[in-house]
């Protein structure tokens, strides 16, 4: 059924999008991102890695261990917000409840903005570079097709309401 079409640049994703895409959405964010992580190291494994100071290599441990902290507060408080009000945490399925509490009233998507920062997180503490690259292609699929796949359903689900706070509250920060 193609009751509606999520719209970016001049390409339009059905509400039944092809294959690749299809089967994208059946993995969750938090894989999409593992996975890109780890294609990202095969690309750096490729490049010669840059050499860093101990200095260097020593505050990015520590503002990847921050990095972590944060991404684990944020993604873990919505994620039991959700929880508690027995909603889906998975794309496309619809929601039982709309949550516009604790991050929620900062970001509309702050289990998306703890994965990212998990994942920068990572790449401090790795000292790796490379993975920047899938992060992009990681945001760049979040941003053109879950997040407006996600924000249609809410739409159609919660009408006024949803419209009001995605009026207010952005969509990352």
């Amino acid at each position: 059924m193609l009751s509606f079409v999520i719209m970016f640049g001049r390409m339009a994703v059905p509400e039944r999008p092809l294959l690749p895409l299809r089967l994208l959405l059946r993995i969750p964010a938090p894989w999409v991102f593992v996975l890109a992580y780890l294609a990202g190291m095969g690309i750096g494994a490729l490049f010669p890695r840059p050499t860093v100071s101990a200095g260097v290599r020593h505050v990015l441990y520590v503002a990847g261990i921050v990095l972590w902290l944060v991404a684990v507060v944020v993604a873990g408080w919505a994620q039991l917000l959700f929880r508690r009000r027995h909603t889906t945490t998975t794309p496309g399925e619809i929601s039982r409840a709309f949550v516009d509490e604790g991050p929620y009233r900062l970001s509309r998507n702050p289990m998306y903005v703890g994965i990212v920062l998990a994942y920068v997180g990572t790449m401090c503490l790795q000292a790796q570079i490379a993975a920047l690259v899938t992060l992009v292609l990681c945001i760049v699929y979040l941003q053109k097709v879950v997040i407006p796949l996600e924000e249609s359903r809410l739409g159609e689900t919660f009408g006024e309401s949803y419209a009001r706070y995605r009026a207010r509250v952005r969509r990352w920060l």
